[in-house]
């Protein structure tokens, strides 16, 4: 039976579409449930910022009546502004392992993008690279932290089978155990010891009743800090509002981070507490049990996610970031959280990496990004041992 690719249209479509990863991983003892309603609001125009300037299609593959896989199609502008690109981009991928469902997948979205002139397809991202993005080629025996994807290993063999989708970037996470103080590279803490004496910056935590008065700095850091990286979209008013809505679900002060000098932000990390080890209990339902289990988190998480953590340029030779690290460790010492993972971290960010390794720090994750480029005039591609229709 052929595979049928159509646009998501009205709300059994879209349940479809939010349900697929469900049913494809539940017996993963990996895979992490996230909460259906939560996702369903991820989606809709009305609630995600992305949709301020952005535009997406999502499509279902069917094979007769069976949902055999999805994905999206969208454009986001202020990345097309910012990089001075014609990129389209695709997400959301989930599927069998059957090359031609992929083949199809792939085909629509770029005709999709094709339309509107886009010159490449660029992806996985759902929507934008500080959501969950990349297809997962290592550490597929290690659950997925807040904001990670899971994949089985043939997404892989799938995406690089499919014809015309190269590697673009690969993205690293690193596992880091932050009360190991022993295996640090000294220098770690000389650096962090000069930073308040000799550089005049101190490290002080954000605060809940002014969260979003708090991103405003963060805004600041990483539209400045960030702007040279790969896939880097400025955050705006909008994007910060809903931000600080997310992080309001999983906020601790302990792990949120702003160094200053004097009263200019010069360096920022966030750390949040991997929610996911919850949402593994809620089974992907508030209801019945599911916000119990969230309000007793705080005794279930020992693990956090290091997102953000990033250093104003002017500021990054006072040994700031060093600081931050230390803090970490610091805190560490009279947490629940004594380990986690710091990333994504771009392949060709030598800093980044470097540093990590000064931390002891060991890569457990790799990410995938692909572009699909295309040709002028041409059909979208076709996958790979597949025969014409």
């Amino acid at each position: 039976m052929s595979v049928d690719v159509r646009p998501v249209a009205g709300r059994r479509d879209l349940r479809a579409f939010v349900e697929l990863p469900y049913r494809l991983h539940s017996t993963s003892p990996y895979w992490i449930p996230p909460l259906r309603l939560e996702r369903r609001l991820f989606l809709s125009p009305r609630f995600n910022a992305f949709f301020d300037r952005g535009e997406a299609q999502l499509f279902l593959a069917r094979r007769g009546d069976r949902v055999v896989g999805r994905i999206s199609a969208h454009l986001d502008p202020p990345l097309n502004e910012f990089h001075g690109n014609a990129w389209g981009l695709f997400g959301f991928l989930e599927l069998e392992d059957d090359a031609e469902v992929a083949g199809a997948l792939f085909a629509a979205a770029e005709r999709w993008l094709r339309e509107r002139g886009r010159d490449r397809m660029v992806g996985p991202m759902d929507f934008r690279m500080n959501d969950e993005c990349g297809v997962l080629i290592e550490g597929f025996d290690r659950e997925p932290m807040v904001k990670q994807p899971w994949h089985p290993p043939y997404y892989q063999r799938l995406c690089e089978g499919a014809l015309g989708l190269e590697k673009v970037v690969d993205l690293y996470m690193w596992e880091l155990h932050i009360s190991d103080r022993a295996s640090i590279v000294p220098a770690i803490f000389e650096l962090a010891e000069q930073v308040r004496p000799k550089h005049g910056i101190a490290i002080r935590r954000m605060r809940r009743r002014h969260l979003r008065r708090e991103l405003e700095l963060f805004g600041e850091i990483y539209n400045d800090a960030w702007k040279r990286n790969w896939g880097f979209v400025p955050y705006s008013k909008k994007d910060l509002d809903h931000y600080a809505q997310e992080l309001q679900l999983v906020f601790d002060r302990e792990w949120f981070m702003v160094a200053q000098h004097a009263d200019e932000p010069v360096a920022i990390a966030i750390t949040v507490p991997d929610v996911n080890q919850v949402l593994r209990r809620m089974d992907g339902r508030l209801l019945p049990l599911g916000w119990w289990h969230y309000l007793r988190r705080r005794r279930v998480i020992d693990r956090c996610r290091v997102g953000f953590l990033g250093v104003k340029p002017e500021y990054q030779h006072t040994g700031v970031a060093a600081a931050l690290y230390v803090e970490h460790f610091d805190t560490a010492e009279r947490n629940p959280i004594k380990w986690g993972e710091m990333g994504w971290i771009l392949e060709n960010n030598r800093s980044m990496n470097r540093g990590m390794e000064a931390m002891n720090g060991r890569i457990v994750k790799r990410y995938r990004m692909y572009e699909r480029r295309f040709e002028a005039d041409a059909a979208p591609a076709r996958p790979k041992n597949v025969a014409p229709a």
